[in-house]
């Protein structure tokens, strides 16, 4: 039997194409699912082709061979057993993916996995909260209002009218599991899933609450404060603990986890907690030297500027940076200073230059159209 042709694949298929070709004809062909009883025959022989190509190494071996090896085709079975003769009840559990996937979606059950039963965690919850530049730094509490689901307090969770009981369930005779056995070409399959009827609690309310018609939880839209810690990076993600959606059956609340947007500043430039500006001096204060004053996210500052500093040149002040988140300590502030050359002269200013020309021994030749002509 050609395989590729038999799950009517070329034999270029990626791994998805040949997994998404199987689902189709073995669903097809089941003699549970498809139409008019199915085809045994067929079934076979497609499960058997998708033992192989759905291997990287066996469906290697084929395509080098014509054949996967020992175990493998003439109606042998999963992993090399016969299902054949003498079983006749088999309980299977062909574990994550793989045939799982394809006895999950023909028997609900994942192939004789139990399935989890009983209260059960609620949702988790995605947010996006945005914040301007001052907020990241120094800190904010912000609140927002979010739709989730909340334990009804009518019932206080249990999904009863206050004042009734609740039973066994009767499908279920109290385990939250209802068993099923189907009949397939490998024997008799048993699979288990949670019950139907009381969704895997084992219990029914006599009388369903009326806010949460048993449902043990009610949609609203709260209210919620969220502190954000001074030096919050972007994107960072807060978690706050049991604030997402109520779990079903009584069960605990998921979490509400928070995704930091930050606005970047027009004055200033955050890398890590370090604060970058820039500052622009006069041409005689680059070399004569002065004082000038810095804004910072603290304050203003004053620096002294050194005789003789180059444009371009950048000078730190120490823990005028952002505070570290959940420490006491602060980056640094960087303050690149530029030296602006004046582009327009009084006749005073021009001459005083010319003199300073002389004293510095330099043979200035002024063009007849400069910047200052």
């Amino acid at each position: 039997m050609d395989y590729y042709k038999a799950l009517g694949v070329d034999k270029n298929a990626s791994e998805q194409e040949i997994k998404k070709a199987y689902r189709k004809l073995a669903h097809e062909h089941h003699p549970d699912t498809g139409k008019g009883g199915g085809n045994d025959k067929k079934f076979k022989e497609v499960t058997e082709a998708y033992e192989v190509l759905g291997d990287k190494q066996k469906r290697q071996q084929y395509d080098q061979f014509g054949s996967a090896g020992p175990g493998f085709g003439g109606g042998q079975g999963f992993g090399g057993f016969d299902f054949g003769g003498g079983f006749k009840n088999v309980n299977v559990d062909f574990g994550a993916g793989g045939f799982g996937d394809i006895f999950e979606s023909f028997f609900g059950g994942g192939g004789g996995r139990r399935s989890k039963a009983g209260p059960q965690q609620g949702s988790d919850i995605e947010m996006v909260i945005q914040l301007n530049f001052e907020e990241a730094v120094f800190g904010v509490t912000k609140e927002v209002e979010i739709s989730r689901y909340e334990k009804c307090e009518h019932c206080n969770g249990k999904g009863a009218e206050p004042g009734t009981e609740l039973k066994t369930c009767s499908d279920c005779s109290g385990t939250g599991q209802q068993v099923r056995i189907q009949r397939t070409p490998l024997g008799q399959i048993q699979t288990s899933g949670i019950c139907s009827s009381c969704e895997g609690r084992g219990k029914i309310p006599e009388k369903k609450c009326k806010k949460c018609g048993g449902e043990s939880r009610v949609l609203k839209t709260s209210v919620i404060k969220v502190k954000i810690p001074a030096g919050i990076h972007d994107q960072a993600v807060i978690k706050l603990r049991e604030k997402g959606e109520a779990g079903i059956q009584g069960g605990t609340y998921g979490d509400l986890f928070v995704h930091i947007s930050i606005i970047p500043s027009k004055e200033f430039e955050r890398i890590k907690d370090d604060i970058y500006t820039t500052g622009h001096i006069h041409l005689v204060q680059a070399v004569l030297g002065d004082e000038i004053t810095v804004t910072t996210i603290h304050g203003d500052v004053k620096l002294k500027i050194p005789s003789g500093t180059e444009s371009g040149k950048t000078f730190k002040i120490k823990d005028y940076g952002v505070q570290k988140i959940n420490s006491t300590t602060k980056g640094d502030h960087y303050i690149k200073v530029i030296v602006d050359i004046p582009t327009k002269l009084s006749k005073k200013e021009k001459s005083l230059y010319e003199e300073l020309a002389k004293e510095s021994n330099l043979s200035i030749k002024p063009q007849s159209k400069g910047m200052f002509g």
